[in-house]
């Protein structure tokens, strides 16, 4: 550390970054299959709420799904930052290089920034040992974002406010499609499904799409879900409603991606 002068406090040793990316790897993982596993069990209890028509309660319980998932996605992100560093670890052991290889500074930025966003204590030491190794400025400038090498999809997935309407009308639309479950909206999100694969256009292109009164055919709800504008998995072979349920989830994460403002 020839900038420093002086050997690094022991918890500051970038000799210690290799031990702390690794263990923040491994908790990643764990947290992003718990909580997983957690969305799963309150989507079927939404499902459930819908059913015995408590609309009101769903729609604000949702939220805290949505917000889970917001956050697996940005372990999901720091999970690879730490991969890539873990990767190129001799060029930030390497003594000589004082200042962040161009490679590397999204990287070292994002997790920066992100930080204090997660649960991962490892992520804090990782963070300590980066600041200190690139100096203060450095540090600073990451946690601002001040020079933008922190992108959006890092920042959105770290922001706080409480997700729009039309992403939580979304989701519950989703749910009760995927439980069969009622739902007063989702007549008209299957429709404007059903008119965007006609018109063989982009999901994000419906913003106002559907709200000038659309006639609501009185069917049940288990017959909607076979409509034409349902995405199926390739190869409509029959598969287990769990299964149907995961792949519907899948599709829906690119669905929402325009609404919570990132790219998958």
């Amino acid at each position: 550390m020839s900038h420093h002068g002086k050997p690094p406090p022991p918890h500051l040793n970038p000799a210690r970054l290799k031990t702390a990316l690794k263990m923040a790897i491994s908790k990643s993982k764990f947290i992003q299959e718990k909580k997983s596993a957690l969305t799963k069990q309150q989507r079927r209890q939404l499902a459930d709420l819908l059913k015995v028509g408590k609309e009101s309660s769903a729609t604000i319980r949702v939220e805290n799904i949505i917000r889970d998932d917001i956050y697996i996605e940005l372990l999901e992100l720091i999970e690879l930052y730490c991969e890539l560093l873990l990767a190129r670890i001799s060029i930030i052991l390497d003594p000589a290089r004082t200042t962040c290889d161009a490679s590397l500074i999204e990287a070292v930025q994002s997790l920066i920034y992100a930080a204090p966003h997660t649960e991962l204590n490892e992520l804090t030491s990782i963070r300590e040992i980066l600041v200190y190794k690139y100096g203060p400025d450095f540090g600073r400038a990451a946690k601002e974002n001040t020079d933008n090498f922190v992108p959006a999809k890092i920042v959105t997935r770290c922001q706080v406010e409480p997700p729009p309407e039309k992403l939580v009308t979304l989701y519950l639309c989703e749910i009760a499609k995927a439980y069969e479950a009622p739902y007063s909206k989702l007549q008209e999100y299957l429709d404007e499904l059903a008119v965007e694969e006609k018109d063989d256009k982009d999901d994000d292109d419906n913003d106002e799409g559907g709200s000038g009164g659309i006639k609501v055919p009185n069917e049940p709800i288990a017959e909607t879900t076979d409509e034409p504008g349902i995405t199926k998995p390739a190869g409509a072979k029959p598969v287990s409603a769990a299964k149907k349920q995961q792949s519907e989830f899948d599709d829906l994460k690119a669905r929402f991606a325009a609404l919570k403002g990132v790219g998958p």
